[in-house]
């Protein structure tokens, strides 16, 4: 490399990494101390009290009570301030949920409404909860609106989501005009990583793949501790990967994709084809079936455990990540799923490697809002 082309970086640069480190610091050990940020940080004291004298200006950062010592000065420990707030969105083919939080990813308020058919009365719904949220919201700084999707999305137009069955459609500039914030946008299992790696799950690791199972099967990767969107936005769309040409038709156009084999609707599928079934089955139900001893039931769930850990497979193939987190209903069914997953992952391992660990994560349905909330904020936490 010519060092002609060779930049250092500006002092306010540093500044800004420094101002990041410092942060997240809080974020993640809070309450914490100035001389505990000085030591966890290995920058200067001097620095840090420049630095923490900025964010409590900022209204980021608060000073809360002192803590007791055996001798010495008390260290007044500081902690984010809760009053500043993000609103997120969740958009299933289901379900619609709206939430507020504050920046700890704790949840102040939250409604939802069925999703309809015609993306404008859903974007009429979205705005409907959220602008009485914005109005309650006297004292608090509202950071921005999150909204994940289960799909792919390009300039704030949603361009890809077979599962939801709307047609391109522009959501951002509806409901940025309409509220007068800043309107960010991710795929449902990029949100779901980003959760894990903000509020817990991802553990310690910087390579993790979290794959949602629903009505489809997402991907959301993480390589190196940063999120891999690629091209258009479409890296992780695995669900769509065809395991076999002749298969049955999936949503998105192709035939024998990962999630017409593995996902909940294929689970059903399966129950269907082995014998009758109720027409309005749902997954919910044919877990309690195979608890109640129905061997058709456990049998169709015993076939989706083996074509996810399939698809898996390709992924610990492809990616060699060191974490693999399942988020969906099947999590409450770990005993079924959970070894035949493990042991096609076992299969998988190349000589002298090993298999990822596989977390299943029960995360009571916040997963995709959480992500949200630490979609909005990662900017100010990141360098």
């Amino acid at each position: 490399m010519s060092t002609h082309t060779i930049q250092p970086a500006a002092s306010d640069v540093a500044r800004e990494i420094n101002r990041a480190i410092v942060l997240n610091l809080i974020r993640t050990r809070q309450p914490i101390s100035r001389a505990d940020l000085a030591r966890a940080s290995g920058l200067q004291r001097s620095t840090i009290s420049l630095i923490v004298e900025q964010l409590v200006a900022e209204h980021w950062v608060l000073e809360g009570p002192t803590a007791r010592l055996p001798r010495g000065r008390r260290p007044t420990h500081l902690r984010l301030n809760e009053d500043r707030v993000i609103i997120g969105v969740d958009i299933r083919p289901g379900q619609i949920s709206v939430a507020l939080a504050d920046v700890n990813g704790e949840f102040i308020h939250q409604s939802a409404f069925p999703t309809p058919r015609d993306p404008q009365a859903a974007i009429a719904g979205i705005l409907s909860i959220i602008q009485p949220m914005i109005q309650s919201c006297s004292g608090k700084k509202i950071e921005g609106i999150g909204i994940s999707l289960p799909g792919r999305f390009n300039a704030g137009r949603l361009v890809f989501a077979p599962n939801l069955k709307w047609p391109d459609v522009d959501l951002r500039t509806p409901i940025a005009e309409a509220t007068g914030l800043e309107v960010a946008f991710e795929n449902a299992a990029n949100a779901c990583c980003l959760a894990a790696a903000w509020f817990g799950g991802a553990g310690q690791e910087r390579n993790v793949v979290v794959i949602t199972v629903s009505e489809g099967i997402g991907a959301g990767v993480m390589v190196n501790g940063q999120l891999a969107r690629g091209l258009g936005n479409m890296a992780g769309e695995f669900g769509h990967v065809p395991i076999d040409p002749n298969g049955p038709l999936c949503s998105c156009g192709s035939r024998g994709c990962w999630e017409v084999f593995a996902s909940n609707r294929a689970a059903l599928r399966y129950y269907r084809e082995s014998g009758k079934a109720p027409d309005n089955l749902t997954f919910h139900n044919l877990l309690e079936l195979a608890d109640g001893g129905d061997c058709r039931a456990a049998a169709a769930l015993e076939s989706m455990a083996r074509q996810l850990g399939h698809g898996m497979r390709i992924i610990v193939a492809g990616l060699a990540p060191e974490r693999i987190i399942v988020i969906g209903d099947l999590t409450r069914a770990w005993h079924r799923f959970g070894p035949i997953i493990e042991a096609e992952l076992q299969s998988q391992v190349l000589s002298g490697g090993s298999a990822p660990a596989l977390v299943p994560a029960d995360e009571d349905g916040t997963a995709r809002l959480r992500g949200t909330v630490a979609l909005v904020l990662q900017k100010h936490f990141s360098r």
